[in-house]
């Protein structure tokens, strides 16, 4: 299975470089390293989640994936992102104070 690249979190592999200590590039992950960084990513995600997100996302198969289904959850698709903000500027624009209504009642 591919793997996205994750290159900051809890687990980043190390090597030692000219007697120093440096994270390993991705490039040099071996698999093991690859599953284990994958894992604990999607175990800090479905760790915040309410019960309802957590079934949303539970067969994702890559925090990559989980990641998305909760970006087009709660921010929603460029169509309704779009879509959303026609819809308040609409409604800015017709936003008017009555005869009737006094500037603290608006």
């Amino acid at each position: 299975m591919p793997f996205a690249k994750v290159v900051s979190g809890p687990f980043i592999p190390m090597q030692v470089v000219k007697e120093e200590t440096v994270k390993k590039p991705w490039s040099e992950w071996n698999e093991t390293e690859r599953k284990k960084a994958h894992s604990l990513a999607k175990n800090i995600i479905t760790s915040a989640l309410n019960m309802d997100e957590f079934f949303r996302v539970s067969q994702c198969n890559s925090a990559k994936e989980m990641w998305e289904v909760l970006e087009v959850t709660h921010k929603g698709t460029d169509d309704v992102k779009r879509a959303r903000k026609h819809s308040l500027i609409q409604e800015f624009e017709l936003f008017r104070m009555q005869s009737e209504e006094s500037i603290a009642d608006v």
